[in-house]
């Protein structure tokens, strides 16, 4: 059997095609996005404060004024 190397392309063709077959797990498939979604919203959060917190470091006020809008909107959000 040969060792067939895919290209980017056509992985990303045949994943396509298979978003178009009906899931047999759609609970599964609805909690596992789900789990990706919180873990998303976490790491913005997480990297926002941190870019905050340089923010105050540095005394920047104008970038802590716009970050300090950005979290605020991102925790109605969440």
């Amino acid at each position: 059997m040969k060792n067939k190397k895919s290209s980017y392309t056509e992985i990303m063709k045949s994943r396509n095609s298979m978003k178009n077959v009906p899931s047999e797990h759609p609970v599964l498939d609805m909690y596992i996005q789900m789990v990706l979604d919180e873990a998303l919203f976490n790491r913005k959060r997480f990297l926002l404060e941190e870019r905050i917190n340089d923010a105050l470091d540095t005394k920047n006020e104008t970038l802590f004024m716009k970050l300090s809008k950005e979290y605020k909107v991102l925790r109605k959000l969440g």
